[in-house]
C-alpha cells in the first residue's frame, strides 16, 4: 500500500503539492487524474525518492521507498520511457537493471515476452517507435515481480492493440493483488480500466473515491431531446417552454437539446402540452470526462476562448430523475393530434412515452 500524509512540495514560492494525503490501496486499479501542473508527477516523485517532501511523508508498505530493501523488486515504475540509454539493445537495457537489483538474467527474457518485444530484443533502443519505448518501460517496472507498481501514462504512444493490452496487464496485476497507481489524462480509458481514483489540483486533494462515486458526485444526468429537423420554431418554442418550467437547457452541436433540472415524464408532459412533436427523448448518464471536468474546472491553467464547459451549468443537488428504460435511448412517439377543446386525452403510446 502507498499512503501520503500531509505531503507538501515547495519549489521556491511555488507550490506544486500542498497538504496531499491518499491512500493506494492493493487489489484495484487506482486512477491518478489531474489538469497538467497540478503536481502529478511531483508526487509520483516523491513516492520513489526521487524528490524530497518540503514537509509531510509518503510511505510504501510502511517504509519510504529509500529505506526499502532492494527496492526494485518491491516497487516498479513507469515515469519516463524516454529514460534509456539509445545506445543498448532492449535486452541489454533490461539486463543491466536485473544486474543491480540482483535479478536473474531468465527474468530479463521473460518480461521482454510480456511486452512483445522478444523479436526486437536485440535491437537498439534508439530505433523504437514512442510505443515500443513504452512497452521497454513497462517491461523494467515489471522486471523485479513487485507489489507496487506505479505508471505514469502507460498507453502513451500505443496503439489500439497496445491499449487494450495495457489496460488487460493492469487489471490482471491487481486482481493479483497488487498495488497499482496508474495515472493518465484519458479519460475513456481511466473509465475502462480504473475502480478507484484520486484527482488533484493545483498540488491538493479534490476526490478520493470509486468510478462510480466520482460520477455521481459531479455529474447530473441529463435529457437528450430533439424535434423535428424542418420545424426549427418547436425547437425555440420547447427551449422557452422547458426554461419556464425550471429547466436548465444546452444546445448541442448536432441540433439535439441537453435539459437537466426536469424529469423524462415531465418534458414528456410540457412538449405535449405546447404541441410539440419530439422525435427523441432519451436519459443519458454522464460519462467520467464529464465528471471530471466539471470537478476541475477551477483548477485548470490554460483554457480555451471557446469553452462550453462554463454552459453545462451546476450539478443540481438532487440528481434527475430517470425511468429505468436502456441508456442508449428512448424515443417518444409524437404526441396524438389536438381536440378543439384541447383537452388531454391521450392514447396508449402517449402513455408508453411517458
Amino acid at each position: 500500500m502507498i499512503e501520503a500524509v500531509r505531503l507538501t512540495k515547495r519549489y521556491g514560492a511555488k507550490t506544486a503539492v500542498d497538504d496531499l494525503s491518499f491512500q493506494v490501496r492493493p487489489g484495484v486499479v487506482t486512477g491518478f487524474l489531474g489538469p497538467n501542473g497540478s503536481g502529478k508527477s511531483t508526487t509520483m516523485r516523491m513516492i520513489l525518492g526521487l524528490d524530497q517532501p518540503t514537509s509531510g511523508h509518503v510511505t510504501i508498505g510502511g517504509h519510504p521507498f529509500r529505506e526499502l530493501p532492494n527496492a526494485p523488486r518491491q516497487v516498479g515504475a513507469l515515469l519516463d520511457a524516454r529514460a534509456v540509454h539509445g545506445g543498448r539493445t532492449a535486452r541489454n537495457h533490461l539486463l543491466a537493471l536485473a544486474q543491480l537489483a540482483g535479478i536473474p538474467a531468465r527474468r530479463v527474457d521473460e518480461v521482454l515476452g510480456v511486452v512483445g518485444l522478444q523479436d526486437v530484443a536485440r535491437k537498439r533502443s534508439n530505433g523504437f517507435s514512442l510505443g515500443m519505448g513504452q512497452r521497454l518501460g513497462i517491461a523494467a517496472a515489471l522486471l523485479g515481480d513487485p507489489e507496487v507498481l506505479l505508471f505514469d501514462e502507460p498507453v502513451n504512444g500505443l496503439d489500439p492493440e497496445g491499449i487494450l493490452w495495457v489496460r488487460n496487464l493492469m487489471k490482471a496485476l491487481a486482481a493479483e493483488g497488487r498495488t497499482v497507481f496508474v495515472s493518465s489524462h484519458l479519460m475513456s480509458e481511466m473509465a475502462l480500466t480504473a475502480e478507484h481514483l484520486i484527482v488533484i489540483g493545483r498540488g491538493r486533494l479534490l476526490a478520493d473515491m470509486s468510478v462510480r462515486e466520482f460520477i455521481a458526485a459531479n455529474s447530473a444526468g441529463f435529457a437528450r431531446v430533439r424535434t423535428p429537423h424542418a420545424e426549427p420554431e418547436q425547437r425555440e418554442k420547447l427551449t422557452t417552454v422547458l426554461t419556464e418550467a425550471g429547466g436548465f437547457v444546452l444546445s448541442e452541436p448536432d441540433g439535439a437539446l441537453r435539459v437537466t433540472g426536469l424529469p423524462l415524464p415531465r418534458i414528456s408532459d410540457l412538449a405535449h402540452d405546447a404541441d410539440v412533436r419530439l422525435w427523441e427523448l432519451s436519459p443519458h448518464q454522464a460519462s467520467l470526462e464529464e465528471a471530471y471536468m466539471r470537478l476541475t474546472q477551477p483548477a485548470v491553467d490554460y483554457r480555451s476562448t471557446d469553452d462550453r464547459l462554463a454552459e453545462l451549468g451546476p450539478v443540481p443537488e438532487q440528481p434527475v430523475v430517470m425511468p429505468d428504460v436502456p441508456t442508449e435511448g428512448w424515443y417518444a412517439p409524437p404526441p396524438p393530434a389536438r381536440t378543439p377543446d384541447k383537452s388531454r386525452t391521450h392514447d396508449s403510446s402517449t402513455e408508453d412515452a411517458r
